[in-house]
């Protein structure tokens, strides 16, 4: 971490934070918006935030297998992360499938 940044620990995630990630534009190249959402919220948020953003994000009828420009849900492009299966379990849990 670059000495000029402070660390940032136990951040507030109240709903209308969490719910803001539904309206994120596609990342980079990815034209999916519903895949883009699903990564962008994996990459920002804590399990127990992401839970509470796939609950949101099946309630706006959702995609939970879209597909990354590569041909990946994010069940598949996150399986190999270290971090991810509590994101995977959580993923399941809500319907994803892959």
């Amino acid at each position: 971490m670059r000495p000029d940044k402070k660390k940032v620990v136990d951040e507030i995630w109240d709903d209308e934070r969490i719910r803001s990630f539904l309206d994120k534009k596609a990342l980079g190249s990815e034209s999916n918006t519903d895949f883009s959402a699903l990564l962008y919220a994996y990459r920002s948020m804590r399990v127990e935030d992401f839970q509470r953003f796939l609950e949101l994000f099946v309630e706006q009828g959702r995609d939970l297998n879209a597909l990354s420009r590569s041909g990946e849900t994010l069940l598949t492009s996150i399986a190999a992360h270290r971090v991810s299966p509590p994101f995977q379990a959580a993923l399941r849990s809500a319907g994803a499938t892959g």
